[in-house]
């Protein structure tokens, strides 16, 4: 395989639109059971907070090296501050829309003894005030970046994906898409969507042979008005459909420790060695390679510029 295009990715700008949230971690011992109710009480020895959702397809972007732009919707409150920090930290430009009205989408887990025993979700659909405000700063953002990632979690920032699609398309800028759901027609006139093994099952029902999805993918493509479908299976590998036809890289054999963020990864290195210059299945060798890398680590990490290299 040829060097990573370091140099170009350097010169790439993305900008990720999307869910954000806040992934807290408490880390505690547990060594005995509340006189309350039967549950363990967890003593917490360490405290770690990571970006989430779009925020973290955005730090991976900004490790491999590119320049990437953060748009999303938080709450004026202490998760949301702390999105704003870790954003900085990262070294992410931050164009976030502040809804005072609303609490920051925080996933809290609690865990003990290497394992989670609690996940506490802070979340709420945001208004159309902010859903307003966050179109009217994507279309000023859009023509200064090379690509537009939307990072779908069905948390409501992406609610009117069609206008920030349109508005991409109209400045001529390539738009990756990592879908949830199963109502992919909201994505049509997208560049690509990245859709998992599952999210693909959702959206054309389960297929018995490659020859089957292949069929149901060129033909999904096709209605979307796509110009490549790429469907990310796990262990199986990666399989892009394009106008060529299908072509697919297996997945890199390793030690897995943890899933978890691992399409947050995928869709950056995407993103970023398509803006270079790269064909898509030469874009998806580098992904595959990014997330064979990622799932070694524990945790939502990233893959540097250098471990690609």
């Amino acid at each position: 395989m040829m060097p990573f295009p370091a140099e170009a990715v350097s010169r790439v700008k993305v900008l990720v639109a999307g869910d954000i949230m806040l992934d807290r971690y408490w880390f505690g011992e547990v060594d005995r059971i509340s006189p309350e109710a039967p549950v363990p009480v967890v003593r917490v020895a360490r405290r770690e907070d990571r970006l989430g959702g779009a925020a973290n397809v955005a730090r991976n972007i900004v490790a491999l090296g590119a320049q990437a732009s953060l748009l999303g919707i938080v709450g004026g409150d202490e998760a949301g501050s702390k999105i704003r920090d870790l954003a900085r930290e990262a070294g992410i430009n931050s164009c976030l829309v502040a809804d005072a009205d609303l609490p920051t989408t925080l996933k809290m887990r609690v865990l003990g003894r290497q394992q989670q025993l609690l996940r506490i979700d802070f979340e709420q659909e945001p208004g159309q005030p902010s859903l307003a405000k966050l179109e009217a700063q994507a279309k000023q953002l859009i023509a200064q970046h090379d690509m537009l990632v939307l990072s779908d979690y069905a948390k409501g920032a992406l609610a009117q994906v069609d206008a920030l699609i349109s508005a991409a398309r109209e400045a001529g800028v390539p738009v990756l898409v990592d879908p949830k759901g199963h109502l992919y027609q909201r994505y049509r006139g997208a560049t690509i969507i990245t859709p998992n093994r599952l999210e693909m099952q959702q959206a054309v029902g389960p297929w018995h042979d490659e020859d089957e999805l292949e069929q149901r993918a060129q033909a999904l493509r096709q209605e979307l008005a796509l110009d490549a479908l790429l469907v990310t299976r796990s262990e199986q590998g990666m399989t892009l459909f394009t106008q060529d036809g299908r072509q697919h890289t297996d997945a890199h054999a390793h030690e897995v420790f943890d899933v978890s963020g691992a399409g947050d990864t995928v869709l950056a290195a995407l993103a970023v060695t398509r803006a270079a210059g790269m064909s898509w299945f030469d874009a998806v060798l580098w992904a595959n390679r990014a997330g064979g890398i990622v799932v070694g680590k524990l945790g939502t990490s990233v893959v540097t510029a250098g471990e690609l290299s």
